[in-house]
């Protein structure tokens, strides 16, 4: 199961697009509230109703933790002891952990990526604590997977599937949906 979190202020495509890409492929994917409610809404006001709200969530047969940036919305996930205790589940058992825009400084302040060549959307460079910054559109480190911005969020969603399903997988995909 890959667990998207989506908190207020979420950015819409950065959640949507890899959401989309992943269940194209075939993956479990639960759109997770951090809050009580299941309808959350993005930073361009769209609300999104989520599969489970937060409450509800259970680690099995967890694979993957995706997080969407966005304003207020990386905060957001910053301050959610939810998240945090996820992630660093996830990071205990070696899963995939993947976060796009501001959100990589989530896991910066977690200490999660030291070590790790990362990337983030500019002007959160300082909130990666340990990482190697690299500037890549996207940046795949062992179990990590973390993207500039909105503007990748397509080449983000089709690094997710290849993580997850194989590059035959993502090659059919990116094939399927015109990309070049």
């Amino acid at each position: 199961m890959v667990i998207l979190f989506l908190a207020d202020g979420f950015e819409e495509a950065e959640a949507l697009v890899p959401l989309d890409l992943l269940r194209r492929a075939g993956a479990d994917v639960k759109t997770v509230s951090i809050a009580d409610e299941k309808t959350v809404t993005g930073s361009h006001g769209i609300p999104v109703v989520c599969d489970l709200a937060g409450r509800e969530l259970i680690t099995e047969g967890l694979e993957m933790i995706v997080l969407p940036g966005g304003m207020p919305g990386t905060k957001n996930l910053m301050r959610s002891p939810l998240v945090a205790r996820y992630l660093e589940t996830a990071a205990g058992r070696g899963l995939y952990i993947a976060a796009i825009c501001a959100a990589p400084s989530v896991l910066g302040k977690l200490g999660l990526l030291r070590g790790k060549r990362a990337t983030c959307f500019p002007g959160f460079e300082e909130e990666l604590s340990g990482a190697v910054f690299t500037g890549a559109p996207v940046e795949w480190d062992g179990r990590f997977i973390t993207a500039k911005g909105m503007g990748v969020a397509l080449e983000f969603g089709l690094t997710l599937v290849e993580a997850l399903k194989g590059s035959d997988e993502a090659a059919r995909i990116k094939a399927a949906i015109q990309c070049r």
